[in-house]
């Protein structure tokens, strides 16, 4: 299983857990992230991916060194890893649930997800489903004040639903540009895990390309692209604020 927090930037490298703190604003009036919302984001990148013929996997997705087949089942492993992370009643708050987690190839993701090769795109694509049912599945159930390990800080219910639809919606734009597809998710869907996790970012009028830049995809027209580490806001916001 790779480490839950690894929307990869340009390259294969996860989020820069030297860079800087942020600083979390006073609360105002936002949107929670849902279960709906997780399945919302995991329907819509089945959708995308639903159809792609089996010989376009190989290719590389978008910025990243990993191949198309390789980004999926990245993704499937953090929204299981994620499902995993709130399942411990009583279990520490300092480190990960032991899974093992392996790369099939020097330079590859190491997950503990892998789909077999003989079952397709198709399988490949259930895969990714499935797991993010699992998330959608345990954010809907599990009780508010559950609390799950995670390097950006201890999480709870919604910050692992934000998680898993920033991983979603990023990883997806990563691999419709590999596949030559096109992909816009709903505003609305990034403008909540914008608040949720980037709450220091000032929003634009069209969170996509905000959140494009908040994860070092893309620059904006008054900010140059991100290339020095980001990093997310894991723990709850009206737990965690300067001063508290």
């Amino acid at each position: 299983m790779s480490s839950p927090s690894s929307v990869p930037p340009a390259s294969n490298a996860s989020p820069s857990s030297d860079a800087s703190p942020v600083s979390v604003p006073a609360a105002g009036a936002r949107s929670p992230v849902t279960a709906d919302d997780v399945d919302l984001a995991v329907g819509l990148a089945v959708r995308l991916l639903a159809g792609v013929p089996e010989g376009a996997w190989a290719g590389r997705a978008g910025s990243l060194e990993w191949d198309c087949w390789e980004t999926v089942e990245h993704l499937s492993d953090d929204l299981f890893a994620y499902a995993a992370q709130l399942g411990l009643r009583t279990g520490p708050l300092d480190r990960y649930v032991p899974v093992v987690a392996e790369s099939r190839r020097p330079g590859g993701p190491a997950n503990t997800v892998h789909a077999k090769r003989e079952a397709g795109a198709g399988g490949l694509v259930q895969v990714l489903e499935a797991s993010g049912a699992l998330l959608v599945s345990m954010v809907r159930t599990t009780p508010a004040d559950r609390r799950g390990h995670h390097v950006f800080g201890t999480s709870d219910p919604e910050g692992f639903a934000a998680m898993g639809v920033v991983e979603t919606l990023v990883h997806a734009h990563d691999l419709a540009e590999g596949l030559g597809l096109r992909w816009e998710p709903p505003a609305g869907l990034c403008a909540r895990a914008l608040a949720r996790l980037f709450p220091e970012v000032a929003v634009t009028a069209q969170p996509w390309p905000t959140l494009l830049w908040a994860t070092g995809r893309a620059g904006l027209p008054d900010r140059p692209r991100r290339t020095g580490g980001w990093r997310w806001h894991g723990a709850p916001l009206e737990e965690d604020r300067p001063g508290s």
